[in-house]
C-alpha cells in the first residue's frame, strides 16, 4: 500500500512504483488532487493505473484519461539520470518538508544540485519586479544575504531582477529556484550561467516534465511551490497587477507570513508592495530581530 500521508516521511519508493507514480501523474486530466484521491481510494499508483479503463466504461470519470505509457515514464527517468536530476516523491526525506503541507502538493519533483546544501534548513521566498530599481537590487541582495547567514535557504523563480538578485546573493548560503517548465527548460535563457551556479550551492526543482517548454498559465503553478518551499514569503518592488502580488495572494491563502517592502509612493514598481492589505510591512530593522530570534538550531 502506497497510500498518501503529508505528514508521513522517510518512506522510499521503488523503482517501478516511481514508474507508477510518474505515469499516473502524467495522464491527461490528471492533477496533484486527483492522484491523490486516487492514491488513497485504490491503495497504489499500480491499482489506479489498472482501474482507469473500467472506471472510464462505466462512467465513473466524468474525463478521457490517456494514460502516459510505461515507456515514456521509463524514457523520463533515463533523461532525468543524463540530466544529472533525479525525481523525488512526496514521501521521500529530499522532498522540501513545508511543501507537504499546502493543498495537494505536487506528488513527485525532478530535482538537480547539491541537495545537501539546502537539506534540513526551512526556507524563505523572495519575489518581485523583473525591472527592478537600484534601492530595489541592493536591499534583496541585503536582506538574502542576512537571511541566508541566519540558517535560511532563499527560495525564487529565477526571472530577471529581483529573483536573480536574490539567488545570487545566497549561493553561498543555498539557494532554491523553481521553474515553471521542465528541468532542462531554461527561461530566461539570460539566466543560464546563474542557473549553473545555483546546481552547484543549491538546487533547481520543477514539477512539470522534461522537455516542457513554460507557458504563461506554468508560472502561477511555479509560485505556488515558492510559496509552498517557503515559510514565508517577502515582495520586493510590485507593481499594482503583477504576477508578484498574486504570488503573495497565494502565499497568504497557504498561511504563510507575507512581507512587503515598502517603495517610494511615485514609483509604479511600488504600487503592489505599498498596499497595506497584501500582508505586514517589513524593513531591514524589523525583520533582522525576527530571525536572530527564530534562527534554527544547528
Amino acid at each position: 500500500m502506497t497510500k498518501i500521508n503529508p505528514q508521513k516521511r522517510g518512506v522510499y519508493l521503488t523503482d517501478d512504483q516511481k514508474i507508477s507514480w510518474l505515469r499516473l501523474i502524467r495522464s491527461d486530466n490528471i492533477g496533484p488532487a486527483t492522484f491523490r484521491d486516487m492514491i488513497n481510494y485504490f491503495g497504489s499508483a499500480e491499482q489506479a493505473l489498472e482501474m482507469i479503463p473500467e472506471l472510464s466504461q462505466r462512467g465513473d470519470i466524468n474525463k478521457k484519461i490517456r494514460i502516459y505509457s510505461k515507456e515514456s515514464a521509463e524514457k523520463e527517468l533515463e533523461i532525468a539520470d543524463a540530466f544529472g536530476a533525479q525525481f523525488v516523491a512526496l514521501s521521500e526525506p529530499n522532498y522540501p518538508p513545508a511543501l507537504r503541507y499546502i493543498d495537494c502538493p505536487p506528488p513527485l519533483l525532478a530535482i538537480k544540485g547539491n541537495i545537501k546544501a539546502v537539506s534540513g534548513k526551512p526556507s524563505v521566498g523572495i519575489v518581485g519586479t523583473r525591472h527592478p530599481s537600484i534601492s530595489g537590487i541592493k536591499f534583496t541582495e541585503k536582506i538574502a544575504r542576512e537571511i541566508g547567514s541566519a540558517g535560511y535557504t532563499i527560495v525564487s523563480g529565477l526571472a530577471l531582477g529581483i529573483d536573480s538578485a536574490a539567488h545570487r546573493a545566497t549561493l553561498k548560503t543555498g539557494t532554491i529556484t523553481v521553474m515553471a517548465g521542465g528541468l532542462d527548460c531554461l527561461y530566461p535563457p539570460e539566466n543560464r550561467s546563474l542557473l549553473e551556479e545555483i546546481w552547484h550551492e543549491g538546487i533547481a526543482i520543477s514539477e512539470m516534465p522534461f522537455g516542457w517548454e513554460p507557458r504563461a498559465y506554468d508560472f502561477p503553478r511555479r509560485n505556488r511551490l515558492i510559496v509552498g518551499i517557503g515559510l514565508g514569503l517577502i515582495v520586493v518592488e510590485a507593481a499594482k497587477r503583477s504576477g508578484s502580488l498574486i504570488t503573495s495572494r497565494i502565499a497568504g491563502e497557504c498561511g504563510r507570513l507575507v512581507f512587503s517592502v515598502p517603495g517610494s509612493p511615485l514609483d509604479p514598481r511600488c504600487e503592489g508592495t505599498n498596499q497595506r492589505e497584501i500582508g505586514f510591512f517589513c524593513s531591514w530593522f524589523t525583520l533582522r530581530p525576527s530571525l536572530r530570534r527564530n534562527k534554527p538550531a544547528d
